[in-house]
């Protein structure tokens, strides 16, 4: 309670505005700051619980990781969930992963394994990021759809053209980066050749990264698999990876319009995963994405195709044992989607947005027999041609009543369709054949219908504040490992587990879509130009319908991981976020001095059972003071996390330790280049993320009752880091 108090005060120090303002030539807006409509008033409906990050503020990141989904931690309302190295996942609210609509420029991607070691985030590079917007209040229809927690959209830098007369576009940079935790080293370069028509873009990153190591010794030292090495008591097994990415654009303008057409290629040879029981050994996607826009008297057009095709493989990695022969798991994914919406001008008051929007996705998921014993002779079918294809209408009507009114109403209905084929198992007989047979002789097709609805107010009274509040309903249906995943088997039910808890999971075919119904009001206090202070509060309740949680599937035993069936029950959430920033000093010689901080609190309950729900942060805050001098941008920054305390019992959630974090960040930069260097946990110190799950990183990982490590030990986070970085325009 004195750690929470602790964090409560400190924060509202930080966040609340104090009378040592200065000039507003020296102020820098939060990185955080709502949204601003550009001049066109057919713009996509900006909301006050909307949050934007554009490349300046993204470029310092990017030095410290490659985890495209990190990009967020200064967003408040999202934390992360641990996983690999690229591939962290977004919580928007308590609620992650396939709760959330996540779009990378403009295409819905899917996770295409039973571990979800390839989320939508992990296809993009931070080096790559033009843009990110985060909707995590009320999220209008026209953004959201099958999902019931926010939307985040992740762009890359838009195409750039030549100034007419004045000849061909040239450009490009190139970057380099080394963070001595890990030995992680890599680069990223981007060209451009642009008429004032035509525009080509090309974008290659790589990234190399050994295990990091943790602030301290967290488990005994010891082998990291029979006959394959030795771990120190510091070092985190199942942390190493590699990454490749490149991209290659295409567009297109003439007077109002615009045709985009985007190549994307990624490759990763490995990543390991120190709180799931596999590796990643393999990931390949090939990307096509042809977009079109268009400018009307009426309005505005938009036409997006896309196709996405991932081939994902998963083994154990040097650090893992527990077949001696390996355990190959192989999955593929095709995804293909479709949209269409037009801002339609009906009056200098309204405008109404209508679109229309389709997703075929098929899904494979098979596990190759390996020896003569338990794993054969047969092909695991863990998915046989799953199919979930999803059709979506909505329109959507703002209207702006006077200078201080406006309010938004939306109706998206979606009709999804899933199936899959038969499945086998390595061998006949108990469990596997069981199973295989009462699964195949089942009508395997579902059709759900769902509504989602929004109900937007925002108020307005004079240039320094905001007020806005609203309703949604938002539906989800479940996934197809949600649904389809099917034997009992316990090796089998290992191996399907999203959520980075160790234990093991059965679908059900029979698990009905999630409604959230979430109520979210947003004070936004600022100067009249946003640009010297501001101070945003946004508090939110939602009640889900159908939650789709977990139960024992026989009985559950405390000290070690179990099997778990997925099952609907009724949940609740509610929260605060708050942010904020205000000038302190300035001074000759020493330049501006700028507070920037947020907090960040929500509880989450599943009211069918009253146990807490999983993976919820605990109260938590990040403050910072920032520097401008000259050229240079200079930060202290410190984090603040509660103990985790409120666990899900039937899923053996560990408990972590409250701690505090001290980050130093510093950059430079020149008309033609930039350099950046960071300390991240200064003091390296030894703690354990709340969202990072349990530690299966190393030693023999399927075993139920420890693996590795003695049942109880967490992921730690990251000790000490020192991370350089350069960047060269030419």
């Amino acid at each position: 309670m004195m750690f929470k108090q602790r964090i409560l005060a400190a924060s509202i120090a930080a966040i609340v505005p104090c009378g040592a303002a200065v000039a507003a030539d020296e102020a820098k807006p939060t990185r955080m700051e709502e949204v601003v409509v550009s001049a066109s008033k057919v713009d996509a409906s900006q909301v006050a619980g909307a949050y934007s990050l554009e490349g300046a503020s993204l470029a310092p990141m990017s030095v410290s990781t490659s985890d495209t989904a990190s990009l967020l931690r200064d967003v408040p309302g999202v934390s992360l969930s641990g996983a690999g190295g690229v591939s962290s996942l977004p919580v928007i609210h308590g609620m992650a992963d396939d709760r959330l609509r996540i779009k990378v420029d403009g295409m819905d991607l899917i996770s295409a394994c039973g571990n979800h070691m390839n989320p939508p985030l992990s296809y993009i590079d931070p080096s790559n990021v033009g843009s990110i917007k985060v909707f995590s209040g009320i999220t209008p229809v026209s953004v959201g759809g099958d999902s019931i927690g926010g939307t985040i959209q992740v762009n890359s830098p838009a195409p750039e053209f030549a100034v007419p007369g004045q000849g061909n576009l040239l450009k490009g940079q190139a970057g380099a980066f080394y963070r001595s935790n890990g030995n992680a080293q890599g680069g990223n370069i981007s060209a451009t050749i642009a008429s004032d028509k035509l525009s080509m873009t090309y974008s290659g990153s790589t990234v190399e990264s050994g295990n990091y190591k943790a602030g301290g010794d967290f488990k005994p030292a010891g082998l990291a698999a029979t006959g394959r090495g030795w771990l120190a008591g510091d070092e985190v097994g199942s942390s190493r990876y590699k990454s490749e990415n490149q991209s290659l654009g295409l567009a297109l303008r003439n007077e109002n319009h615009l045709v985009e057409l985007k190549l994307g290629f990624q490759n990763i040879p490995y990543q390991g995963f120190p709180n799931q029981h596999m590796d990643m050994t393999g990931n390949d996607s090939e990307q096509v994405n042809l977009r079109y826009k268009g400018q009307y008297q009426w309005g505005a057009l938009e036409a997006r195709v896309y196709d996405e095709h991932t081939r994902h493989k998963m083994n154990f990695a040097e650090d893992k044992n527990f077949y001696t022969l390996g355990m190959p798991m192989d999955t593929e994914g095709k995804n293909t989607g479709a949209l269409v919406k037009a801002d339609i001008l009906l009056s200098e008051r309204d405008i109404l947005r209508v679109g229309g929007e389709y997703q075929h996705y098929r899904l494979n998921d098979w596990w190759d027999p390996v020896g003569t014993g338990g794993m054969s002779p047969n092909t695991f079918w863990n998915i046989n041609n799953g199919q979930r294809d999803r059709y979506d209408v909505f329109a959507e009507w703002e209207a702006q009543w006077s200078p201080k009114w406006l309010t938004l109403f939306g109706a998206r209905s979606s009709t999804v369709k899933m199936d899959t084929g038969t499945v086998q198992g390595y061998k006949p007989g108990a469990p596997y054949g069981v199973d295989a047979a009462a699964f195949n002789a089942s009508d395997r097709s579902r059709t759900d219908d769902n509504i989602d609805l929004t109900a937007l107010a925002r108020f307005t009274p004079d240039a320094s504040q905001t007020y806005e509040g609203g309703y949604s309903r938002k539906t989800r249906s479940p996934s197809l490992y949600e649904r389809y995943t099917w034997s009992t088997g316990g090796m089998a039910m290992t191996m399907n587990n999203w959520v980075n808890d160790g234990n093991g999971f059965v679908g059900d075919m029979n698990l009905k879509p999630e409604v959230a119904h979430t109520l979210s009001f947003t004070a936004d206090w600022h100067d009249a130009g946003r640009a010297e202070w501001g101070v945003k509060v946004t508090p939110y309740y939602s009640h889900v319908d159908d939650y789709i949680d977990a139960k024992c599937r026989t009985t559950c035993t405390a000290g070690q991981f179990n099997y778990l069936t997925l099952v609907n029950q009724n949940a609740r959430l509610y929260g605060v976020d708050v942010s904020g920033f205000f000038p302190l000093a300035k001074a000759a010689g020493w330049g501006s001095f700028t507070a920037r901080g947020l907090l960040g609190y929500v509880n989450g309950k599943n009211l069918t059972t009253n146990d807490n729900l999983y993976n919820i942060m605990p109260l938590n805050a990040r403050l910072a003071i920032e520097q401008r001098i000259g050229n240079w941008t200079n930060t202290i920054e410190g984090q603040l996390v509660n103990t985790k305390d409120d666990l899900s019992a039937v899923r053996n959630e560990m408990r972590t330790a409250g701690y505090g974090l001290l980050n130093l960040r510093s950059s430079y930069e020149w008309k033609q280049a930039r350099f950046d260097v960071s300390v991240e946990n200064l003091m390296d110190k030894l703690y354990s993320s709340p969202l990072g799950g349990a530690y299966v990183g190393q030693g023999s990982t399927m075993s139920l009752n420890g693996a590795g490590a003695k049942w109880g030990t967490t992921v730690p986070g990251m000790g000490r880091s020192i991370n350089a970085g350069v960047t060269v325009k030419f």
